[in-house]
């Protein structure tokens, strides 16, 4: 038996993306609806063979006994429209920094934190992009040798700002003015993620920050992050710097990360094998290298964390929250 599922946003980046993870995934539906905002209504998309019409989201549009819809249309959409879906039995799992941090919604990355679901009020929140790799590498080192500190740099793809990030980087090359970056994104580094906020981090920092506080119920971890649009498609990097309140063995964490779900540790330096963003395109796992001791501190390491930001950083990790509800 199927589940009755829509796709709130179907024609972005995501919302694309969602429908490739689901049907890799073989993820049982028996009912499909797809939409969208009233420009983008009427238009078709296939999914396994099927064609769909998308459909403008209206305030009715979950009176049909929707199970599980997956949104990722922005912010406002889902403030207004979450609860309404909620409201008629549908579970959401949404992608917009809406309900992330709301005390009454789970933040889910289901390698981490699986047993947060249970306590859903019919939202979950799906963590920003680049938070999900983060905890995913952290969590199993949390778990054994308690992090006391971390330090993020982030290294973001264009992709992240949307269809409209990645036209900045394809049309920057060409010598075209940007449209979506406040500065050109081609051959150059902003380091300005979202708004700027009183405390003079960016939003993007500070949801860093605070959600990795809460996928990992630590919320006195100490955390500081500094976070960089750079010109790539798809893939963020992470250089994570990792302060813990135990001693341990460089080979045990690099042992403990392998066999961590949802990890791939690639670090063989001698033949210059690491995590690049090309090479995490197009795959679900969190790859991470580089990792080292870092001899600055008495109980510190080094790591290289990189990862698809639309497939595990966005429509994977929230298909697979999915998945979890239907278990």
């Amino acid at each position: 038996m199927g589940v009755k599922l829509a796709i709130v946003g179907a024609t972005g980046m995501v919302g694309r993306k969602f429908l490739e993870v689901l049907k890799e995934k073989n993820f049982p539906i028996d009912k499909l609806y797809l939409f969208a905002s009233s420009k983008s209504a009427g238009t078709v998309i296939n999914y396994n063979g099927n064609d769909y019409v998308v459909e403008e989201l209206k305030e009715d549009s979950f009176d049909r006994g929707i199970d599980i819809a997956l949104f990722s249309a922005g912010g406002s959409t889902s403030e207004k429209f979450a609860p309404i879906a909620a409201s008629k039995g549908c579970v959401v799992v949404d992608n917009s920094s809406a309900w992330r941090m709301d005390e009454n919604v789970p933040l889910v990355v289901p390698e981490v934190n699986p047993e947060d679901i249970k306590w859903h009020k019919g939202i979950i929140a799906n963590p920003n992009c680049s938070t999900i790799q983060a905890v995913v590498a952290l969590k199993p080192l949390d778990d054994l040798y308690k992090i006391k500190r971390v330090i993020y740099s982030t290294y973001q793809a264009v992709s992240g700002a949307g269809m409209g990030g990645y036209q900045d980087l394809v049309n920057g090359v060409k010598g075209e003015a940007p449209k979506k970056f406040p500065h050109p994104i081609a051959y150059n580094l902003i380091p300005h993620i979202d708004v700027f906020m009183e405390n003079g981090y960016t939003k993007e920092e500070m949801k860093m920050i605070n959600e990795t506080r809460k996928i990992l119920h630590r919320p006195d971890m100490k955390i500081t992050a500094t976070t960089v649009r750079v010109p790539v498609f798809y893939g963020h990097s992470e250089s994570i710097n990792v302060e813990f309140e135990k001693e341990f063995n460089i080979d045990d964490i690099k042992n403990v990360l392998s066999n961590s779900p949802g990890v791939v540790v690639v670090d063989d330096v001698k033949n210059n094998k690491y995590p690049m963003p090309i090479l995490a395109e197009g795959k679900n796992e969190v790859f991470v290298g580089r990792i080292r001791r870092d001899e600055s501190v008495d109980s510190g390491i080094n790591m290289w964390v990189v990862a698809d930001n639309i497939r595990k950083g966005a429509a994977t990790n929230a298909v697979q929250i999915a998945e979890l509800l239907i278990k």
